[in-house]
């Protein structure tokens, strides 16, 4: 073999092991692996216990249902190269699903302020996956975005969702475990007709990827005492927080699934306005709003034909905010239709640069329904009448209503701002930045750049 041979050899050779290193198929962090499918027989066997929900009713807590108080005490998760792949590649699958949702809502939702939780969103479908079984795990395992490369449909080719829940959990346990400036708390209930069992081992799954967990029994076939009694239940379990969470209920549905998400962030480093902001919501309207100033270096750009603008800020040790506000005249609603979404590429500043931002106290609580939405991307059967769930109940469950709840509060530690703080930096050329027309927000964790929060501020005093 000549000299060229052994070269052209070894290059690819050197290739190949590059290329093994850079890239791994996000379906080898979350499939099941061979070890795993053995123990799945036993696993079946014990899904097979289950418990009837005590009432709603009740004033007793069910032994069932584990005091979660201790894990809002969170300590940071060590971030090895596995782990870092694996989160990063699960929050490409969350940004593309929640984008989806978030096109579905925008146009019926136009003109009013809009707020989900990506995360949210998909941690309840792969919930709902955990206890599906045949076609219905299939297709939700292709709707989270886990096609196996090998094409098969045997037991090493199906997505675990236990490894997808956990990845979950793990981007939540990152948001609170080093910020005390934020409060982060997502609690599930779970609400069943009377009489219909529940797989103990379903329960468990979600117990740990939650901050609380309520299991209870409502009588549906009486819709509007029904949604009363679900709505008084969650706002004594949120201390008030957490109000009206439904206002119709399907009187022939067997289970209803509620998940309410709560972020809210204390920015230190940003000052109060004295003076209210003049926020105009169209081009005829505006209304007065407390304000922030921060300022500092930040990431920062705008698109190539000058329609919008972004900004990324750090708003608190783990939490990166972004926002994005049409420029040169453009208004929010052409941005919306013109921006490419569903790429990343938006969410990438490239570069950093000196900035004072000021921007409205934010406080945005808005509530989504995996049902409706599903039916808008065609997608009614997945979790309808024919969808297998016995993973979840032997009953052949109706699910009713999927509610995802998303709450986000942005605020300062109450310092009035007393001087310009461009004063002290004379040397330093800064670009000033205000939010006073409609705009975009997302929110990360920091660590992952997984998005929490997707949404739009079309008027910040009708935030809740």
């Amino acid at each position: 073999m000549n000299l060229t041979a052994v070269l052209l050899c070894l290059l690819v050779c050197l290739t190949t092991v590059t290329c093994d290193r850079v890239y791994v198929h996000p379906f080898i962090f979350f499939s099941f692996n061979k070890s795993t499918c053995e123990k799945l027989e036993s696993l079946a066997q014990e899904g097979k216990k289950t418990f009837v929900p005590v009432s709603i009713e009740s004033q007793t807590p069910p032994a069932y249902e584990d005091d979660l108080n201790d894990k809002d005490k969170v300590e940071a998760p060590g971030l090895s190269v596995h782990v870092r792949q694996k989160l990063s590649s699960l929050k490409d699958f969350v940004h593309d699903l929640g984008v989806r949702f978030y096109r579905e809502l925008q146009e019926a939702r136009w003109g009013q302020n809009l707020l989900l939780s990506p995360t949210s969103l998909y941690g309840s479908l792969v919930s709902f996956y955990l206890g599906a079984s045949n076609r219905t795990a299939a297709d939700l395992q292709g709707l989270l975005g886990f096609v196996p490369p090998s094409g098969g449909s045997n037991c090493t080719s199906r997505l675990d969702g236990h490894k997808v829940l956990s990845s979950l959990r793990t981007i939540e346990s990152l948001i609170k475990s080093r910020d005390e400036e934020l409060l982060f708390h997502k609690t599930l209930c779970l609400f069943s007709a009377p009489g219909v069992p529940l797989s103990q081992l379903f329960v468990q799954d979600l117990l740990s990827s939650v901050d609380a967990l309520y299991v209870r029994a409502v009588d549906f076939t009486n819709p509007s005492q029904a949604a009363k009694q679900i709505n008084t239940f969650v706002e004594a379990k949120s201390k008030g927080q957490s109000t009206c969470l439904l206002t119709d209920i399907n009187p022939s549905a067997d289970l209803l699934f509620a998940v309410d998400v709560r972020l809210a962030v204390n920015v230190k480093q940003a000052s109060r306005l004295k003076e209210p902001l003049e926020f105009w919501v169209d081009s005829n309207t505006k209304v007065s709003v407390p304000a922030l100033s921060v300022t500092g270096t930040f990431q920062y750009k705008t698109d190539d034909s000058g329609t919008f603008s972004v900004v990324e800020i750090p708003i608190s040790k783990t939490v990166l905010l972004m926002l994005l506000q049409p420029s040169n005249g453009s208004d929010l609603e052409h941005v919306e239709s013109e921006l490419p979404l569903q790429s990343s590429a938006w969410l990438q500043p490239p570069s950093p640069r000196a900035i004072k931002l000021t921007l409205p106290e934010l406080t945005i609580e808005d509530s989504s329904d995996l049902q409706e939405l599903l039916a808008d991307m065609q997608l009614p059967a997945l979790l309808g009448k024919e969808a297998d769930l016995s993973k979840i109940s032997d009953s052949n469950l109706t699910v009713g209503k999927v509610i995802n709840k998303a709450f986000f509060k942005l605020t300062s530690d109450g310092t009035d701002q007393l001087e310009d703080p461009t004063a002290q930096k004379e040397d330093v050329a800064f670009l000033e930045v205000t939010l006073n027309r409609p705009f975009l927000l997302a929110v990360f964790e920091e660590k992952s750049r997984a998005m929490l929060f997707l949404g739009r501020v079309t008027n910040p005093l009708h935030g809740a």
